[in-house]
């Protein structure tokens, strides 16, 4: 039995993989966070030791013994990273850059796995990225998580310092903040309300349930890997158009929308290639968008 540090393990991805871990392993958890708008103690499905703070405070002493330190705490909304992209270097690079520093004073270490994005490669034109290729991003958002990849990796070269890092699809999946996407969406066409659209809806996403995304994380944790970077994705990619009438065909409602001008620095299309992680662990657990919406909406 290990124990796990869980940064932002309150937050939406971070709290699936808390249940996850809770649920299927005897792994001990401790979750940081410091609680923000988007962290919510309701999200967890057990009581689990929670120390409510910033990682860009956290001190080797708060931790006490532990063995891997999962790293999900960011500011992670896109048009935020555009209003005001300070807190988004505060969190995701001081913070990202305070946790490696409190992780190497730790002798005991095992691994820190730092959850990236698929944004960080930037615009995708007709291809899935693989995990060797440039990352070029386009916000403030998507260039403080380069900027933690580029520190964890640099903390590897110089260090020693044993990591792993994922760069994940878009997630979804029950108690996402309603800010967000899809909640937004189902939200809006619910109340019969106009539905904004940036540029021409027909943006790439690809999709994940965060439950996969956990089990995956879980996986390369536990297993040998060490200084790698996967890719995790599914494969299952809509335009922003498909998903708008995906869920107003389901609620069997018209859907009232408006194309509203483009997001600035808005990259058009994202897609990950996975076949590094498939071929080590094979193929992820895929849940289908259109089934899930299916189950939570009706």
């Amino acid at each position: 039995m290990s124990k796990i540090i869980v940064t932002g393990g309150l937050g939406f991805i971070g709290s699936h993989f808390v249940n996850y871990v809770r649920e299927n392993t005897y792994h001990k958890v401790l979750i940081i966070d410091k609680l923000t708008y988007a962290g919510n103690l309701n999200n967890l499905i057990l009581p689990t030791d929670y120390l409510k703070k910033d990682i860009c405070d956290v001190i080797p002493e708060d931790l006490g013994d532990y063995d891997y330190i999962v790293n999900f705490a960011a500011e992670s909304h896109v048009d935020n990273s555009i209003k005001d992209g300070l807190p988004f270097v505060k969190s995701n690079v001081q913070g990202t850059f305070n946790m490696i520093e409190v992780a190497r004073k730790n002798k005991n270490l095992i691994k820190f796995l730092h959850i990236s994005t698929d944004e960080v490669y930037g615009d995708i034109d007709e291809y899935s990225a693989i995990e060797s290729d440039n990352i070029i991003p386009s916000s403030y958002y998507s260039a403080t998580k380069a900027s933690a990849d580029m520190l964890v990796m640099s903390a590897g070269r110089t260090y020693g310092f044993p990591y792993l890092i994922t760069r994940t699809c878009n997630n979804y999946g029950e108690n996402q903040h309603h800010e967000k996407f899809i909640p937004k969406i189902i939200r809006s066409i619910k109340n019969g309300d106009e539905v904004p659209v940036y540029g021409d809806g027909e943006q790439v996403r690809e999709w994940i349930h965060a439950d996969d995304n956990a089990k995956s994380i879980l996986t390369l944790l536990m297993s040998d890997e060490v200084n790698e970077i996967y890719n995790i994705g599914t494969g299952e990619s809509y335009t922003n158009n498909q998903i708008i009438k995906m869920i107003g065909d389901i609620l069997g409602k018209d859907v009232k929308f408006k194309y509203v001008e483009d997001r600035l620095g808005h990259d058009r299309r994202y897609s990950l290639s996975s076949l590094k992680y498939e071929n080590k662990f094979g193929v992820m657990q895929n849940t289908k968008l259109t089934e899930w919406l299916k189950k939570i909406i009706k």
